[in-house]
């Protein structure tokens, strides 16, 4: 797979190392030569290119035009939503993914910027600090598709309707699916005669208006 990503930040460079180490082909774009300089040696098998990702020479340039998926993680949100809309519309790129820096941004992260996946890290934080500590709570963790789907995680109270209850059995709406569950520090591949417990973890896939009928079945 070939991915192109936009930002040579801490993040981008650890996503770079990441992908590489899984045989993937890498390239970085940044406008800084002095950070290329300082990493590259590092970051051996990963091509580096100096340009501003925000124009289309540049993307033109790195072979955006044969990428499977361009990531845009700059620092900056505006950046990252011009480079998400030039892959989508210029180049076509199937799978185009985009790091939200201003939660009050995230509502523009969606298809009509070309953004396939967009990822709000001080949102994911909040919810992953509230769901380690959050019992018989509905906790959203991430959404795709522009917010049309979304993750979210249920720890079942002593209380919760579910418990007891096979999944076949639970009436979980059409839109959407359990499709882990957590327990006793493993992870349970969930099945139509799977029995949820006490304070089971349940992730959730919810698409659609569901989230209020997920929450009624699985917290009450």
């Amino acid at each position: 797979m070939k991915v192109v990503i936009a930002g040579a930040g801490s993040v981008g460079r650890y996503m770079a190392m990441q992908l590489l180490a899984a045989h993937h082909e890498v390239t970085i774009i940044d406008q800084a030569s002095a950070v290329a300089t300082r990493h590259r040696d590092q970051m051996e098998g990963i091509t580096w290119h100096i340009g501003d990702a925000c124009e289309l020479d540049t993307l033109a340039a790195t072979g955006c035009a044969d990428a499977d998926v361009v990531a845009a993680v700059t620092g900056d949100d505006e950046d990252n939503l011009v480079v998400s809309l030039l892959a989508k519309q210029e180049f076509a790129v199937p799978r185009v993914v985009a790091r939200v820096n201003n939660p009050d941004n995230e509502w523009m992260f969606n298809e009509m910027w070309g953004v396939d996946l967009s990822v709000s890290t001080p949102h994911l934080l909040t919810a992953l600090v509230e769901e380690a500590v959050s019992v018989g709570s509905f906790v959203r963790l991430l959404s795709l598709e522009g917010g049309r789907a979304r993750l979210a995680e249920v720890t079942l109270a002593a209380g919760s309707p579910a418990i007891g209850i096979e999944l076949a059995a639970l009436g979980m709406p059409r839109e959407s699916t359990v499709v882990a569950v957590l327990r006793d520090g493993h992870v349970v591949v969930p099945r139509g005669d799977t029995v949820l417990r006490d304070l089971d973890e349940v992730l959730v896939l919810v698409t659609g208006d569901s989230d209020d009928d997920v929450r009624r079945l699985l917290v009450g």
